[in-house]
């Protein structure tokens, strides 16, 4: 079964930038199938209300985990728990 993590952010975020490179970095280290989806705040008005300027915000499989950055750490040790 996949995980899903999910990224909200807006273009020309460098740490969303980050956030996703972290992702990825981590998804290729881990033995979990891991689905990025990332979401454009700016896309849809109540999100960007919600986020505003506070993006990166990373849920994994809904549960939020984390905001500005992502700790490749904490994550891989996140979804090495998942898998169980």
């Amino acid at each position: 079964m996949a995980v899903r993590v999910t990224v909200y952010s807006r273009e020309d975020c460098h740490l969303c930038e980050d956030a996703i490179e972290t992702i990825e970095a981590v998804r290729e280290r881990v033995d979990v199938d891991v689905v990025i989806e990332e979401v454009d705040v700016d896309d849809d008005p109540a999100l960007r209300e919600e986020y505003g300027e506070r993006v990166p915000y990373v849920f994994v499989d809904d549960d939020p985990a984390f905001k500005f950055r992502v700790n490749a750490g904490e994550l891989e040790a996140r979804l090495s728990r998942q898998r169980r």
